[in-house]
């Protein structure tokens, strides 16, 4: 079901040995967090809301209106067209008034791509001249409706006069939220920054599902008698709901040519998999996700809400009814192959044997780019030709011997060069969001750590990954860590816990978190303690499941001041009651492979801009002072081996002046 995620650092001499983090191994619990609050904003813009939450996926009820022609009509009537757009306005409500020119502008925009605007205003008090005088005012041609008993209202379950919908032919709700950020409570701005409804619209009619699904839309706040809309267990059949829930949280996966074991395209796929689907669900392992908390906070939360999952059992336990084809959504049209549309496709320097069975180790092969010069990455996508076989893909970057760059690789520890990108099954390609980009230097090359996990059949397997360049962005992403490698897990141990830490010297944005640990993991946490002493628990993972390597994406970016610390526990299991543990006798300590254990908190961000910022001490914030010091001999290994020798001669010398002595000879 759906997923839907070389560190590098240079350090100024006089602070290279800055306690800036520490990591250590404990049995103890972590200590109560100290809650933060904050006051009610005064300026308050579009915000980023659960979708499922909020009936996107979601079939309309058919709702009947009246337009201010006196022309009855029906969400039904434009099912010939490919988009309805409708649009919550008001005349008394200042912002509503400030998007009525904006909805003009769209709707003539959109006129002849089958595209139809829909005005509802469900103020009951308002009356037929105030529309119209609107109407003129701003030369509106759309249909206009006065929804006075809220009906149409009540289906959207719409909050406020300046909310659109957008519904498709089968009247499936796609988007739901602002217009776009420029008018909000509080404040105006210029130019447009986030222009939602113009890029759910595009990506909807190029087959492709909106950027945002959801989200807040700043305007009056609507009050009506919500009618009760929502169906009964007996009403609820494939065509009309599941089929939609099913598209949305697992298609993704359960298709053709990727790593689920079987389909859910149709109802006979559906129906034949029905008690198999109800288990995983009812035992919350399907749709994965592992974050504790309520929905909303995370920008690829993949679980069913609390009426989707009662919704999807009570239909199979009425038999997995099929109901009326006529309410069938549209089908989802899934492309096989590169979801980005890569610039270049760069191939492993060879292909990879898999076994028929058992446990293979982790695979590393390198993927060479011969960049002349810096290029920067807008998206990036890992494939493999086998893909029912892969259970994850790790991608670092890594600098050749004699790289003016290669020191940045530290000590070419996972924690230490952190990870440029990552394919898991259901998310294979990454996009990132606009003026940001990942920096690829010239020479740099990739080094893909790949898990496979043997499904019965040999097959052998070429890795390839695809990048879109794009120009140098306004921020630079990078992906950084908390790591722990100085940890021993003793044998038998059932709740042993590995913390590390890093602090960020500069204004930082946080975007998304990506725990890591093997087979012994069973929870992580993340928490962000701010410098005036309150702490936030932003990631809470009580299941963590390593056949997950799953990113948690925030809905809205995290800022954080400088001297904020990110610290991190990952908790592991090494007793016989963990059905994944290799060997409950061994003490478990870091490595690669999948029977030894990791423990990195990796995080991505970028450095927000500041007259004053401190040199970036980047990466190097992860480092515990034993490393440091093992970084600096590397770097001064020729001091070292110097400042050694010297010490050897000097003992060997003093060695034969005290023997001297004691026979007299000096």
């Amino acid at each position: 079901m759906r997923f839907l995620p070389v560190i590098s650092s240079v350090l100024a001499t006089a602070t290279w040995l800055a306690p800036a983090a520490v990591a250590q191994a404990v049995t103890t619990t972590a200590p109560a967090a100290q809650e933060s609050t904050t006051l009610p904003e005064v300026r308050t813009g579009p915000r980023v809301i659960d979708a499922a939450a909020h009936l996107v996926g979601r079939r309309i009820a058919d709702v009947a209106f009246v337009d201010l022609d006196g022309k009855h009509g029906r969400l039904s009537d434009y099912r010939d067209r490919a988009l309805l757009v409708v649009c919550m306005t008001a005349t008394d409500c200042p912002i509503a008034n400030k998007y009525a020119p904006r909805l003009v502008e769209l709707e003539a925009k959109y006129r002849g791509k089958k595209v139809e605007f829909l005005l509802v205003n469900p103020q009951s008090h308002e009356t037929d001249e105030d529309m119209r005088a609107s109407v003129e005012r701003f030369g509106i041609v759309a249909r206009y409706v006065h929804d006075a008993e809220g009906q149409v209202a009540a289906a959207l379950e719409a909050t406020s006069t300046t909310e659109v919908f957008v519904l498709d032919s089968t009247r499936t709700l796609v988007y739901r939220g602002a217009v776009d950020d420029q008018y909000g409570l509080g404040y105006t701005i210029p130019h447009i920054r986030r222009p939602l409804l113009t890029q759910a619209i595009d990506a909807l009619l190029a087959g492709s599902r909106p950027p945002v699904a959801a989200t807040t839309a700043p305007g009056c706040e609507l009050a009506f008698d919500e009618a009760e809309l929502s169906a009964s267990p007996s009403d609820i059949t494939w065509h009309n709901r599941i089929s939609r829930m099913v598209q949305d949280n697992c298609q993704v996966c359960h298709r053709p040519n990727t790593a689920a074991p079987f389909e859910l395209l149709t109802y006979e796929d559906a129906k034949d998999h029905a008690k198999t689907i109800k288990r995983e669900v009812e035992r919350l392992a399907m749709p994965p996700w592992f974050a504790d908390g309520p929905r909303g906070q995370w920008a690829n939360d993949t679980r069913l809400s609390d009426e989707d999952r009662r919704d999807l059992i009570a239909w199979i336990a009425a038999g997995s009814p099929e109901g009326d084809p006529k309410d069938a959504p549209l089908p989802r049209q899934w492309t096989d192959g590169w979801q980005i549309k890569p610039d270049v496709i760069y191939k492993a320097e060879r292909s990879i044997e898999v076994a028929a069975q058992g446990a293979m180790p982790y695979q590393e092969v390198y993927v060479r780019l011969n960049l002349p010069e810096d290029r920067w990455i807008g998206a990036i996508e890992i494939l493999n030709e086998h893909p029912e076989v892969v259970h994850h893909t790790l991608a670092f970057r890594v600098f050749p011997p004699g790289h003016p760059l290669e020191e940045l690789q530290l000590l070419n520890t996972t924690g230490a060069r952190g990870c440029y990108a990552w394919a898991v099954p259901g998310w294979t390609a990454t996009r990132y969001p606009p003026d940001t980009a990942k920096l690829l230097p010239a020479g740099v090359d990739l080094l893909l750590q790949i898990h496979y996990t043997p499904n019965g059949v040999a097959v052998t397997d070429l890795p390839s990954v695809g990048v879109e360049f794009v120009d140098k962005p306004t921020y630079e992403l990078k992906t950084r860590a908390a790591s722990n490698e100085d940890f021993a897990i003793p044998p038998g141990a059932a709740n042993f816990a590995v913390d590390a830490e890093y602090e960020f010297d500069r204004p930082t944005r946080i975007m998304s978190f990506f725990p890591h640990t093997h087979l012994r993991g069973v929870g992580f946490e993340y928490e962000i303690h701010y410098p005036d002493g309150t702490v936030d628990k932003i990631l809470d993972l009580p299941r963590y499941d390593f056949n997950w390597q799953m990113t948690y994406t925030l809905a809205e970016p995290l800022d954080v001041p400088p001297g904020t610390v990110m610290k991190a526990r990952g908790i592991y299991d090494n007793s016989a009651k963990n059905p994944a543990n290799p060997d409950p006798t061994a003490t478990v300590r870091n490595g690669q492979q999948s029977w030894d254990e990791m423990m990195v908190a990796y995080v991505t961000t970028y450095s927000l801009p500041t007259p004053d910022a401190p040199f970036e001490r980047e990466e190097w914030g992860s480092l515990t002072m034993k490393r440091r010091i093992k970084v600096w001999v590397r770097r001064n290994t020729e001091v070292a081996l110097s400042g050694g020798l010297l010490a050897v001669a000097g003992l060997i010398g003093l060695t034969f002046w005290f023997r001297a002595r004691r026979r007299g000879v000096l």
